[in-house]
């Protein structure tokens, strides 16, 4: 396989946006929320085009102190974005949402980056910061499902343990499905854009694989971590 990727023209890319208009027109057609979905879409196309300029900037000039940085504001917002849920906890419940994920996820990179692709340097950035991206966001969807749940089941006078097993299990469904649906459902983003740009699909079976792999252990583990700890703070709740 030879093909290669062209370049998007901007004036091809506003023809994405065609399907997107049809459904715009039927939330405002139905009198729904269509002034929220034209934000959401608005702060999309802002963000990516910021992002891409940024990156663009990060991959040329690749620097431990600038990866770095850039990973630990990675952290903080999705530590701050999965507690979205339980905004009355959310100032209590910070650090242990970002001490479950930077353990996790940052454990999680580890093995991947330098276990499986062997990246050197490891702040490889045009490497790493998308496999962060990809395990972070992971780690906070994770917490955020076990987060909600956990306290819920707390607030119908479940025990600790019966919490902490209800909201576990909530938060890896997801990813558990992704698990089954892979490869019969759907081919996912990763898979796609390499047998896009011409890469063998055996090959992008490969490094999907390390995909599901490291977005279902971050998700787990810093799903399990951030319910270790919330034990000693609410243990006396269900005594």
């Amino acid at each position: 396989m030879e093909n290669t990727l062209s370049i998007i023209a901007l004036d091809k890319l506003a023809i994405a946006f065609i399907p997107v208009l049809i459904v715009l027109g039927i939330l405002f057609k139905w009198s729904l929320n269509g002034k929220f979905a034209l934000y959401a879409l608005s702060r999309m196309l802002i963000q990516l085009l910021l992002v891409g300029y940024f990156l663009s900037y990060i991959f040329d000039n690749s620097n431990v102190w600038i990866v770095v940085t850039m990973l630990l504001i990675m952290v903080l917002f999705s530590s701050w974005i999965a507690l979205g849920n339980i905004k009355e906890l959310r100032l209590l419940l910070l650090k242990r949402a970002v001490f479950s994920i930077t353990l996790a996820g940052g454990f999680t990179l580890l093995v991947i980056s330098q276990g499986v692709l062997e990246l050197a340097p490891w702040y490889q950035a045009q490497s790493i910061i998308p496999l962060a991206g990809m395990i972070f966001a992971s780690c906070m969807n994770s917490v955020s499902l076990s987060g909600e749940r956990f306290y819920a089941e707390l607030e119908r006078g479940c025990d600790y343990i019966s919490a902490r097993k209800t909201a576990f299990q909530a938060s890896i469904i997801p990813n558990t499905n992704a698990l089954f649906a892979v490869g019969l459902v759907s081919l996912p983003g990763m898979m796609t854009g390499q047998i896009l740009s011409g890469t063998s699909p055996f090959i992008a079976a490969r490094y999907q694989i390390v995909v599901m792999c490291m977005v279902f252990a971050s998700a787990g583990m810093s799903s399990a971590l951030f319910l270790i700890l919330s034990r000693h703070s609410e243990s006396k709740n269900s005594r």
